[in-house]
């Protein structure tokens, strides 16, 4: 069968050596892959024109190493892809655990000092032009500045003035004079305690931090004393001298109490015995009236005819009951004797 060679030279073009045609659908598919690519870069420009700012957060803009502005606000926003830059700084209260510390007492006494901080960044393009973004930067300025405030705070006062201005509070005791206690404005002295404000210390060290956000773009919002210790070789010497004040302390109210309990009895045993001597003499005049009545009642009674006789009976009889008393019941009396006479019947 013969081939027209025109409609073999067709044949030829329209298949490749691998079978496939040529045509169409090569162009279609190069077509496709172009779009990719495009859709591809455009999603990559625009993922990194894009700058999330979240809460916490702040977004410095950089244009070769420049800070063209700083995002604050929480939210969506864009820069110039591959020109300008991003840093990220924190916009939240922070926490730095300051290392424990060796620091002097006025009165050279050796205490160890450990706090921490609350602090958070202010100005955040001053943050980046004097910490160069870097929080770690910025705890080692603190460290020093915190720990230079506490060192002058602590060396002007005393070892007890740091202990109890660690709270803010002192409590005191006064001596409070209370009269008329007992009848005879009787004086007690009482202790009452109370509660006065004082500076604390963390009020000491935080007023002499004032130019840490001028220099640096930070706030130090706090200054917190966790704990406040003695070295271990020197414990033992403190908690004795503590101790050995303890005991004076107790020692001297002891004193006093027994001085005011002296005093009380003393008191005590003064009135009880005006007030003895006044019962007695009350008890001798009151005597003295009776027998005084007693005498006046006699008296009437002898000064009386009718009762005068009777009366001299009566004593007769009593002087020879009180004559009989013992084993010698015998009386010998003469004739003119008064009880011989009422026996006789004379009277």
């Amino acid at each position: 069968m013969a081939i027209n060679s025109n409609e073999q030279n067709t044949e030829y073009e329209r298949f490749n050596s691998d079978g496939t045609k040529k045509g169409g659908k090569t162009k279609k598919s190069g077509k496709g892959v172009v779009i990719v690519l495009i859709l591809l870069a455009v999603v990559f420009v625009g993922a990194n024109s894009m700058v999330i700012t979240r809460q916490n957060q702040y977004k410095l803009i950089r244009q070769f190493g420049k800070v063209q502005r700083v995002i604050s606000q929480a939210g969506l926003s864009f820069k110039i892809p591959f020109i300008e830059s991003v840093d990220t700084i924190p916009n939240q209260l922070l926490l730095y655990d300051l290392p424990s510390s060796d620091v002097i007492t006025s009165d050279k006494k050796t205490m160890i000092v450990d706090s921490y901080v609350l602090w958070q960044i202010k100005d955040p393009l001053k943050f980046a032009q004097t910490l160069s973004c870097s929080v770690s930067n910025a705890e080692r300025r603190i460290d020093t500045i915190v720990y230079n405030a506490t060192k002058n705070t602590i060396s002007n006062m005393k070892q007890d003035e740091v202990i109890k201005s660690r709270d803010g509070k002192m409590t005191i005791t006064a001596d409070q004079v209370e009269s008329d206690v007992v009848n005879n404005d009787l004086e007690v002295e009482t202790e009452k305690e109370e509660v006065i404000e004082i500076t604390s210390l963390t009020e000491e060290i935080m007023a002499q931090i004032n130019h840490v956000e001028e220099q640096y773009g930070i706030e130090i919002v706090t200054v917190e004393v966790k704990k406040l210790d003695l070295p271990d070789d020197n414990k033992q010497a403190v908690y004795t001298r503590m101790i050995s004040e303890r005991e004076n302390i107790a020692a001297q109210y002891t004193a006093e109490g027994a001085s005011q309990a002296k005093m009380i009895e003393n008191t005590t045993d003064k009135e009880v015995s005006i007030m003895i001597s006044n019962a007695e003499a009350q008890a001798e005049a009151t005597i003295a009236e009776g027998e005084a009545e007693y005498m006046r009642i006699l008296s009437d009674a002898y000064s009386d005819p009718e009762k005068t006789d009777f009366y001299s009976f009566v004593r007769a009889l009593d002087a020879v009951k009180e004559s009989m008393n013992g084993d010698n019941k015998t009386i010998i009396l003469s004739d003119d004797s008064p009880i011989a006479q009422i026996f006789n019947g004379q009277y």
